[in-house]
């Protein structure tokens, strides 16, 4: 009877559909053998013999069925889990696949859950938990800003920060314990002033690095877009226009838009989302009523607002809409410019034409800037996730404190400060991570990763 490894696990790593290629992979120590029970080349070697990384072709024996295949071996600890690792390329149909994995099960893998692979990566020292988690964010990434700011992550921009600051950290505790050590007044002095300095240094990194954290929620979460303005200005066809797709209805009649219509675009590679709203006015229409009210809660909650008039001169209805922007960052979009003479933009009017196009590209250039003003992007490495943020925000205070303290506490008291800014950039690394946390994070890997 077969007896389970635990250690060895398995997974298929592709979409499971009808395709030109499946890939299922296997990583622990008894994957090469369990490998030379199911595969061998035509000449008779075994995935045991083959050279590492380099593809071999043959056939699977599964357990039905026999499949014409390819295999490559990826031998410890030079392979993406830091263990033996061999991958199967096979036709990409479903049953196949399927079949594959099956036999490897059979054989004395088990599966692997969500994310363990690359699990097996972080606890064999092949990347930091920042590094996995900026790989799930190339995964899920839906611009190209958000896969540069994932490839950072991934690349260990953050992880070489934590480390770095963990190291000096460490560096600071140990000249600290030497006072404890030799207490003379003099010595004491002068490691305190040694130590407020470096401290001093150490957090301006981390506050430099804290200050990209609106950019990479930007990144992350694309800038959303309002469109508002009174009906029937061409606030949809504006919407059409910019998404270069006919998302919205556009007729003569106003009020056609009732509800909320939402699209998103690129420029630059940063994600915009657009909300193309109810026209707001005064409407006894209950069902206009509910769209006027969700268009001044999308005004709330916009980064950036445009506010669409078909026409330079303002109705009381157009000042209206405008005093519900206050301080709100928006342009002012007069729309119809083709039907307009002497139409010259400023700072903060653009005239623009939904119907032919023109204003268009100055529009999305004013939108691009407006949405990268007073955001930081230091190097490349821009934090989005909120786990990285809320970690370096309480080192940032823990080294703070312990700044702010150093004259008029003990030293003793001093490193009490200073472990607990070790211990939050340790969750970036993850060599301060709860084991909770760690499953977490991987759990929302998709299996085979």
């Amino acid at each position: 009877m077969m007896i389970k490894d635990t250690n060895t696990i398995a997974a298929i790593s592709t979409p499971l559909s009808s395709g030109a290629i499946s890939i299922v992979r296997m990583s622990g120590p008894n994957s090469v053998k369990i490998a030379d029970s199911v595969f061998k080349t035509k000449s008779g070697l075994t995935p045991s013999q083959f050279t590492s990384r380099m593809m071999m072709l043959g056939n699977f024996s599964a357990s039905d069925f026999c499949e014409q295949a390819m295999c490559v071996v990826f031998r410890s600890p030079n392979s993406y889990t830091g263990e033996d690792v061999v991958e199967f390329q096979c036709h990409g149909g479903v049953q196949i696949t399927k079949g594959i994995l099956a036999t490897l099960i059979k054989n004395g893998a088990r599966l692997a859950t969500p994310g363990e692979f690359t699990k097996q990566a972080f606890v064999n020292g092949k990347m930091a938990l920042s590094d996995a988690e900026g790989m799930m964010d190339m995964i899920n990434a839906q611009s190209d800003a958000e896969i540069r700011a994932g490839y950072n992550l991934l690349s260990g921009a953050l992880s070489k920060c934590a480390f770095d600051a963990q190291k000096e950290l460490v560096d600071i505790l140990s000249e600290l314990e030497v006072s404890f050590d030799y207490p003379e007044e003099t010595i004491e002095y002068i490691t305190k002033n040694n130590a407020k300095e470096r401290l001093q240094n150490l957090q301006k990194v981390i506050d430099k690095v804290l200050k990209t954290s609106a950019a990479g929620q930007m990144i992350k979460n694309g800038v959303n877009v309002a469109i508002v303005g009174k009906p029937n200005v061409g606030k949809s066809s504006l919407l059409n226009r910019l998404l270069g797709d006919e998302k919205a209805i556009v007729t003569p009649i106003a009020g056609t838009t009732r509800d909320i219509i939402e699209g998103s675009f690129s420029i630059n590679g940063l994600r915009f989302n657009l909300y193309d709203t109810a026209g707001i006015h005064e409407t006894d229409d209950q069902i206009e009523k509910i769209g006027v009210d969700k268009a001044k809660n999308i005004i709330k909650s916009a980064d950036i607002i445009l506010f669409v008039k078909d026409t330079v001169n303002e109705t009381d209805e157009d000042r209206n809409v405008k005093n519900l922007l206050d301080s709100h960052k928006h342009l002012i979009i007069i729309n119809k410019a083709d039907k307009l003479q002497n139409c010259k933009d400023t700072d903060n009017i653009l005239y623009v034409s939904a119907l032919n196009g023109s204003g268009i590209d100055n529009l999305t250039k004013r939108l691009y800037d407006m949405a990268c003003e007073d955001k930081h992007m230091e190097g490349g490495l821009t934090i989005a996730n909120q786990r990285h943020i809320d970690a370096l925000s309480r080192a940032s205070q823990s080294i703070s404190d312990a700044i702010a303290n150093i004259d008029t506490f003990t030293l003793d008291l001093i490193t009490i400060d200073l472990n607990m800014a070790y211990s939050a950039l340790g969750e970036i690394t993850g060599n301060t991570t709860s084991e909770e946390i760690i499953d977490a994070i991987f759990s929302k890997f998709c299996l085979g990763k």
